[in-house]
C-alpha cells in the first residue's frame, strides 16, 4: 500500500470528494509547537504503489487541518496556527496561491469542515473558543458562534440538514447548532475530559460520535442524549479523530495518541473489528474515501501518510 513521507509532522489527511486518487495533507514543523507548516496535495499512482506529490504550499506557521471544497474540484482550505485560514487553488500557478488568507480567529485554527449539502460554505473551529461560518465569495465570516468555554477542536456539518452542525470542545461538551438560530440548540455533556473530535453518521442524521481524551468514543442519538447509544473502549490514550464510514452505516474509524488506527462496528458487542498499528508516533489524522469503498488514509507525528484498503496491512507494498 502506498506511503508518503512528509518533511514535517502530519496533522490531517483528507480525500478529495472529486478525484478518487487525490488527497490533501496538513503538516506542522516541531510537532506543531513552533515553526513552519506545509500543505501537500498528493496523487495515488494508478499503476504502482507510489504516491506522487502534485504540489505543496508552505506556510509560516503550522497547518492543523485541511478541507476540500465541495463545489470546486481544485480548491481547498487550510487551518493555520496563526489564526488564519488559507485558501488554495491547485489549478492556478504557485505564485497565485494562496488565493486569500482569512484572518479573524484570535488563536490557532484547529478544525475545518465544508458543507456537503449546500456546498458553498465551510466552518472553522479555533482555540479562541469560537466557530466561524465562511463562504469563499466574502472576505469576512458570515457569523461567529461563541458558547464554548474552552478550545473548539472539531466541527462537523450534518449530512442531511444543510443548516445543522456539531462542535467538539475542550470544555467536555458537544454542541449542536442551527445557523438559523441565535444560539446552540443542544448541549451534550459527553465526557469527563476534553472532547477532541466529533462526526455525524452518514446514514442516520440523528447519530453523532464524540472522541475524547478519556480514551473512549461515544455514540449519541440527539433525540435522547442523556445516555450514549454505545461506548467504544479500546484505545490506550486520547482519541484524536473519529470518522463515520461514507459507505457503511455501522462502521466508524478512529486514530489515537496510542499510535493506532481502529475500525469499529458499533452495532455489535465486540465492536473493534480492526486495529492498525503502522504509525510509530501519535496518529492524529484519519479519513475514509467517499469515492472508493474501504479506502482509508492516516497520518501522524512520524511524518508518514499511509493509504490502504480496509483489511489490508498499511505497510504492505
Amino acid at each position: 500500500m502506498p506511503i508518503f513521507k512528509t518533511p514535517f509532522n502530519g496533522y490531517s489527511v483528507r480525500f478529495s470528494p472529486f478525484y478518487e486518487s487525490r488527497l490533501a495533507v496538513a503538516t506542522a514543523q516541531n510537532f506543531g509547537i513552533l515553526g513552519n507548516g506545509r500543505v501537500h496535495v498528493i496523487d495515488l499512482s494508478p499503476n504502482s504503489p507510489a504516491i506522487n506529490e502534485l504540489i505543496a504550499y508552505d506556510t509560516a506557521d503550522g497547518v492543523y487541518d485541511v478541507a476540500w471544497s465541495e463545489s470546486h474540484d481544485s480548491v481547498l482550505v487550510a487551518a493555520v496556527a496563526d489564526g488564519s485560514i488559507k485558501v488554495y487553488d491547485t489549478a492556478l500557478p504557485p505564485h497565485s496561491n494562496p488565493l486569500r488568507s482569512l484572518k479573524e480567529h484570535a488563536r490557532e485554527v484547529h478544525g475545518l469542515d465544508y458543507n456537503p449539502t449546500r456546498r458553498d460554505s465551510f466552518l472553522s473551529a479555533s482555540w479562541d473558543d469560537s466557530v466561524k461560518l465562511w463562504t469563499l465569495d466574502r472576505p469576512a465570516s458570515l457569523r461567529t458562534f461563541r458558547e464554548h468555554a474552552y478550545c473548539v477542536y472539531s466541527v462537523a456539518w450534518n449530512p442531511k440538514h444543510a443548516d445543522v452542525f456539531a462542535s467538539a470542545s475542550g470544555d467536555c461538551t458537544v454542541r449542536i447548532w442551527d445557523v438559523r438560530e441565535p444560539g446552540s440548540t443542544m448541549i451534550i455533556p459527553g465526557h469527563e475530559h476534553e472532547i477532541l473530535s466529533c462526526d455525524w453518521n452518514k446514514y442516520d442524521e440523528c447519530l453523532i460520535a464524540s472522541a475524547s481524551v478519556d480514551k473512549s468514543i461515544k455514540m449519541w442519538d440527539v433525540r435522547n442524549y442523556r445516555v450514549p447509544v454505545s461506548v467504544l473502549n479500546g484505545h490506550g490514550y486520547a482519541v484524536r479523530k473519529v470518522k463515520f464510514s461514507p459507505h457503511r452505516r455501522n462502521l466508524i474509524v478512529s486514530c489515537s495518541y496510542d499510535m493506532t488506527v481502529c475500525l469499529w462496528d458499533f452495532l455489535v458487542e465486540d465492536a473493534l473489528v480492526g486495529r492498525y498499528d503502522h504509525h510509530t508516533e501519535f496518529a492524529v489524522g484519519v479519513d475514509l474515501s467517499v469515492l472508493v469503498d474501504g479506502l482509508m488514509a492516516s497520518t501522524g507525528w512520524d511524518e508518514l501518510v499511509y493509504v490502504w484498503q480496509q483489511g489490508m496491512d498499511p505497510r504492505a507494498a
